[in-house]
């Protein structure tokens, strides 16, 4: 009853965002369905080499298994073994222009034994920085979560700035947002409740920063950052992500999983930002958690 309650929005959501998305792109996304053979399967909505994202995806899944895989029982030791229902939505967007902002968000419903849990969040990563595109994103990310309390936006800020870590860089990979796992609190009605609220409240923290951005002239030197910071976000989410490691390790479908990949990425060795110019200001005044709100 719970999970398919979960179901039931997690779709809606989906087809919601996608139109949204169209809109603001001016072209359909492909749609792929898909089934898993241990149980369940999913829709993948992609769309790549557009006018305004360069490569865009927001898949639903919902998959059965008979024994949780280690990275969803981090927490939950208890339940390693156990037979899972997992339903989720998640996106990320990579637009074309280097002054668009990426940006990742999730929301998911785990259901093991007698245990059930959600967790979530949206988080970020710009290529180059502008205060008004963090105020205004964290500022949604409080406003969905102020009608459950005061706490929420602190607690699920410094998770994600906890979270979103390249450890072995030494630095985020983005300006955050929020993020939580494990979530039950209270009751099943209250956590679907403030999971509802993050997930409706993605548009509009982030169309509005894609529609002032969009347009704005760029050179090949704008592209070269963008692809160069591209590859930090490949190496969190093949090394970190836990989606990802949970699709992979849960025998998912990976085109599905990888679907959060940029398009074109690159690496340099030992390269830093020259003194001043706007791409160290990333690293100076962006690539720190701050209090943006």
């Amino acid at each position: 009853m719970q999970a398919q309650a979960v179901h039931d929005y997690f779709t809606q959501l989906q087809s919601r965002i996608v139109a949204a998305l169209e809109a603001l792109e001016g072209a359909g996304f492909r749609t792929d369905r898909w089934q898993r053979p241990e149980g369940g399967g999913g829709v993948t909505r992609v769309i790549e080499d557009g006018r305004v994202f360069e490569r865009g995806g927001v898949n639903f899944s919902r998959v059965q298994g008979s024994r949780l895989p280690p990275s969803a029982t981090a927490a939950r030791p208890q339940l390693s073994g156990q037979a899972y229902d997992a339903v989720g939505v998640s996106l990320v967007l990579h637009p074309r222009n280097p002054y668009c902002p990426t940006v990742h968000m999730n929301v998911r419903f785990f259901s093991a034994a007698s245990a059930w849990w959600f967790g979530g969040g949206m988080d970020l990563t710009p290529y180059y920085g502008f205060e008004d595109d963090a105020r205004h994103f964290h500022a949604a990310c409080r406003d969905a979560l102020a009608p459950f309390g005061a706490e929420y936006y602190p607690r699920f800020k410094r998770e994600c700035d906890e979270y979103f870590q390249l450890r072995h860089r030494g630095e985020p990979r983005g300006i955050g947002g929020i993020f939580f796992d494990d979530f039950a609190d209270r009751d099943f009605d209250f956590a679907f409740s403030l999971t509802r609220s993050v997930a409706d409240h993605f548009l509009a923290a982030y169309t509005p920063i894609v529609q002032r951005r969009k347009d704005l002239p760029y050179s090949e030197r704008e592209k070269e950052f963008q692809a160069y910071r591209r590859g930090r976000y490949v190496e969190f989410n093949l090394v970190y992500d836990r989606g990802t490691l949970f699709g992979l390790q849960s025998g998912g479908r990976a085109e599905s999983i990888l679907m959060s990949l940029p398009p074109r990425a690159a690496w340099r060795y030992d390269w830093k930002p020259e003194p001043g110019s706007p791409e160290e200001k990333l690293y100076t005044d962006f690539l720190k958690p701050r209090e943006w709100i």
